[in-house]
């Protein structure tokens, strides 16, 4: 039997849930009465509900994220039908900030904010039998000095199977209308002291693959600079993610940065877009030389694995200006772009925009852009299909030479573009499309419609596919076990190409 039960549905099961462990962390007395138990958001729901009510709580405390919204909704819906006196707590971004778009009004609780601590106090005063008078209840921003850290609740079969998520820092200084982080303007680092003690006593623990999840992990540079230097000294195989900012890596860091070994580091860059007047338009900053400078140099000077973001449907951007941007930051890179769609999440100041831009956005998670007044519904439509299939066959790495194939005049968004319309004609769906069919889609296409010399296209097809340990080549390749060397003539790779082929 445990009191309290803390619990959320990821996106994956690779995933951990940090917010969960900082919540059990700080539950003091409270804690050995309380666990932690986490779903996936393919869990079946019922089932969900009796796992927990296996433990006979008198508190649920679950995390609501844009990505499993709608089945915290459920959850809620069900434990409170079959267990009404179990008391419900929600937090995480989707309750802290209004409207609620889908429906948590069963909940009786709301902690609106950092949980840390708030968590901890109304619990406390719940087992007391002490009910608080208002439902919606507003965290302050804790101190996060004073905030005991989650890294010793991961446990023995988190860190053999699941990413161990770590945060050196909370806030963002910047104000980018359409993220929440811009919300807490103030950034808190945690003591860098306490902070190396823990991520030590993870590396002694066995872990190997941390993911910080710092909005600006390069904003200070001193800070950046310590925990690099944890890595840089570890022997054998290890992999860390950090989000950078895009315009902020002085000497000392670079320094640093070259010294990490092919795939032991990744950076993901946020650049959303490199047009200044709409970055200007939703309070984005944006240096695009400095941007260029950085981005030649992490490309051509350092081993680090690159993802940078750009967003379609941004308030005055239109498709052929997104296409510029791509263009422009493939150029820059030749690296993962990870292309999103613009989001509208309660709590940003995007809603300005609505009347201006003609702004319409669905109304169920993940609050993706419909249309606005220079990309319409079904051109949005054609980019949401973009975008899945950019990720399919350009940012998945299983055709990283094959997909160099598809460009045309160095114009990498019409190409794609022009791909990405055929293969919808073919698919009509851009879900479970396994990657012999993908493979044979994407020959087909350069064969028929580019009309390429197939022994280049099955050159790269095949040095893609067996660079991959245990797979198979798909029927259609096996055919021809002899691959005639390509005439040079007929070989479409540039130098360029050629030296960027194993991004």
């Amino acid at each position: 039997m445990k009191n309290i039960i803390l619990t959320t549905f990821n996106a994956r099961f690779t995933h951990t849930a940090i917010g969960l462990r900082y919540l059990y962390a700080n539950l003091a007395e409270l804690q050995e009465s309380a666990k932690i138990i986490e779903f996936v958001i393919n869990t079946n729901i019922a089932d969900a509900v009796e796992s927990i009510l296996v433990h006979q709580p008198k508190i649920v405390g679950i995390g609501a994220y844009i990505w499993n919204a709608r089945e915290v909704h459920e959850f809620i819906e069900i434990l409170k039908k079959v267990a009404p006196n179990v008391i419900i707590v929600l937090g995480g971004p989707e309750a802290s900030y209004l409207p609620h778009r889908v429906d948590f009004s069963q909940a009786d609780f709301i902690i609106q904010g950092e949980g840390d601590i708030a968590f901890y106090e109304l619990s406390k005063n719940l087992l007391k039998g002490i009910i608080p008078k208002d439902k919606m209840i507003k965290a302050p921003m804790v101190d996060i000095k004073n905030v005991v850290l989650p890294y010793d609740y991961y446990n023995d079969d988190d860190i053999k199977h699941r990413y161990c998520y770590v945060e050196a820092s909370r806030g963002c200084p910047f104000t980018c209308e359409f993220c929440l982080s811009s919300i807490d303007k103030k950034v808190r680092d945690i003591p860098i002291d306490i902070f190396l003690v823990e991520l030590e006593k993870l590396w002694q623990r066995g872990v190997r693959n941390f993911k910080f999840i710092d909005r600006t992990f390069n904003l200070s540079i001193a800070y950046a600079i310590q925990i690099l230097d944890f890595f840089l000294v570890k022997e054998g195989e290890y992999f860390v993610h950090f989000e950078v900012v895009p315009d902020h890596f002085p000497q000392e860091l670079k320094e640093r940065i070259v010294r990490f070994t092919p795939a032991s580091l990744q950076l993901e860059v946020g650049i959303q877009t490199l047009d200044a007047a709409i970055a200007k338009n939703i309070h984005r900053r944006l240096n695009i030389p400095k941007i260029k400078e950085n981005l030649l140099f992490l490309r051509d000077h350092t081993k680090a694995h690159l993802h940078v973001d750009l967003i379609v449907g941004l308030p005055g951007e239109s498709i052929a200006g997104f296409g510029q941007n791509l263009n422009m930051l493939y150029e820059m890179s030749h690296c993962e772009i990870q292309i999103g769609i613009l989001k509208k999440l309660s709590g940003t100041t995007l809603s300005r925009h609505d009347n201006d831009f003609g702004m319409v956005y669905s109304d169920n998670p993940p609050y993706d852009i419909l249309q606005n007044d220079l990309i319409p519904f079904n051109m949005m439509q054609k980019m949401k299909r973009f975008a899945r299939f950019w990720d399919l066959v350009y940012n998945s790495g299983n055709f990283k030479k094959t997909s160099l194939l598809l460009w045309k005049d160095d114009n990498v968004f019409d190409s794609f573009y022009a791909f990405s319309e055929w293969l919808y004609t073919q698919t009509q769906s851009t879900w479970q499309i396994s990657l012999d069919r993908l493979a044979n889609l994407l020959y087909r296409y350069l064969t028929t419609i580019l009309d390429k010399e197939e022994n280049t296209i099955k050159t790269c097809m095949i040095e893609d596919i067996m660079c991959e340990r245990g797979r198979k080549l798909p029927a259609f390749l096996q055919e021809n076990h002899q691959i005639k060397e390509p005439k040079e003539s007929n070989l479409k790779l540039n130098k360029r190409q050629l030296k960027h082929s194993s991004v």
